[in-house]
This record gives C-alpha cells, sequence and structure tokens, in this order.
C-alpha cells in the first residue's frame, strides 16, 4: 500500500482503531502477550502507525523506536509519544535507516501482508536484529482469502482487496496479499530466522460483547490474524 493512501484517511482509522475489536481487542492484545516481558529490551516496531503498541510496550519496559511509510500516521504518534521518542519515515521496500544488530526484538504488526515480496523486507528486520533476537509478527490469516474470494487458489500468492469501515461509516478499499502458510514459513527460514511460536489466540476476555460477530455463539476465538514470534539465527 501506498503512504499517500493511508494519509489521507490516517486520523480515522487511529480512531477506529483505538476501540475496534481487530485491534484493540485482538492484535494488540496477542502481540503483547507474545512479546512476554520486555523491561530493558530495545524494541523496533516496524510500520507503528500511530503508535499505540510502542505506548504499551514502553509502559512495559522497552526502548522503544518505530518507523512508518505515512508521515501523517508518524505524526499522530509524535503527538501520542511526545518528541523525544525515535520516530522516523521509512518504507520496509528499502534499506531501513537503522544499524546492524541495533535491536532486541523487533514488533511488525499487521503491515507484512500489504507487500507482494516478503524477501528483501525480512532480510532488513534481520540485519537489525541482534544474534537470537526476535521477530514478532501478525498478518492476515492465510484463510481469509476464502471469505473475500471462495475460488480462489489458497496455495498461490494472490492479491485481494476488502473494504474497512471506519468509526464514522466512511469505508475506504484496502489491498493485501494473500500467502498459503507455507510460503511464509519459507520465507521466515530463508531470512534466517527459525520459527519459535506459531499462534491463533482467542480474542481479548475484556472484548464488549456488541464487538464480536454475532454468529460466534461460545467460541472464544474466530478467524482474523495469524501470530509468529521468529528467532534470528
Amino acid at each position: 500500500m501506498k503512504a499517500d493512501h493511508y494519509d489521507s484517511f490516517a486520523a480515522q482509522y487511529a480512531r477506529t482503531n483505538e476501540t475496534g475489536l481487530f485491534n484493540a481487542y485482538y492484535a494488540r492484545p496477542a502481540m503483547l502477550a507474545l512479546a512476554g516481558d520486555v523491561d530493558g529490551r530495545r524494541v523496533l516496531d516496524a510500520g507503528c502507525g500511530n503508535g499505540p503498541l510502542m505506548e504499551a510496550l514502553r509502559a512495559r519496559g522497552a526502548t522503544v523506536s518505530g518507523f512508518d511509510s505515512s508521515a501523517a500516521m508518524l505524526e499522530l504518534a509524535r503527538q501520542r509519544l511526545g518528541e523525544d521518542v525515535d520516530l522516523r519515515v521509512a518504507d520496509l521496500s528499502a534499506p531501513l535507516p537503522y544499524a546492524d544488530a541495533a535491536f532486541d526484538d523487533v514488533v511488525c504488526s499487521l503491515v507484512l501482508h500489504y507487500l507482494h515480496d516478503w524477501a528483501a523486507p525480512l532480510a532488513e528486520l534481520r540485519r537489525v536484529l541482534e544474534p537470537g533476537g526476535r521477530l514478532l509478527l501478525a498478518v492476515n490469516h492465510p484463510r481469509i482469502l476464502e471469505a473475500s474470494d471462495p475460488q480462489a487458489d489458497y496455495f498461490a500468492v494472490t492479491q485481494y482487496s476488502d473494504e474497512y469501515t471506519f468509526d464514522d461509516g466512511e469505508a475506504w478499499t484496502l489491498t493485501f496479499w494473500h500467502r498459503p502458510l507455507h510460503a511464509m514459513t519459507d520465507a521466515f527460514t530463508a531470512a534466517g530466522f527459525r520459527v519459535a511460536v506459531i499462534s491463533e489466540p482467542p480474542f481479548s476476555p475484556d472484548t464488549p460483547r456488541e464487538l464480536l460477530p454475532p454468529d460466534l455463539g461460545d467460541r472464544t476465538a474466530f478467524i482474523c490474524f495469524i501470530f509468529f514470534l521468529l528467532q534470528a539465527e
């Protein structure tokens, strides 16, 4: 996705994600649980958006840095986190403005599924990690494609689009790249990572019932995102 596309609805996107099901009650809690104890760790948020995950990691004792390709999203992050936080405009499709082995952890939540090529971005994320460092990822679950296009080939790397409705009722179309699970794990291995955890967690127990799909019944999980904890080798 082009940065200026996010610039055009940055405030709406950020506002919706503060209290929305998919970010506030699913992706962020799951990423924080996966990260565990980050006290004293140097953490890079790759594609930090308006900064809520960075804020939560900092509150848990991490030294945080972040980048995003959208200048408008970064301005919202600065307002949230303060002027002294290391925030930079950068793009995962290009070399990153950080030294080798600069971080203990990288979190990359809901970013890679916008990209066709994962090889170069994963290589850069591996470069900025200490040996033995961790890359924590959240991407669209590979089964999401079935809901968008039941006739699509699960095993192909496929572009697809979904409509995203903000809390003010305005809708925008977001475009993603589907990958089957094996293509994801193959990309991680090729970039020098070992897969330590694959997670399909439940939503937060604090989720307001009215935010959940009405047909969910008593289930505590739904198909949405998939989470990975990778170790840099």
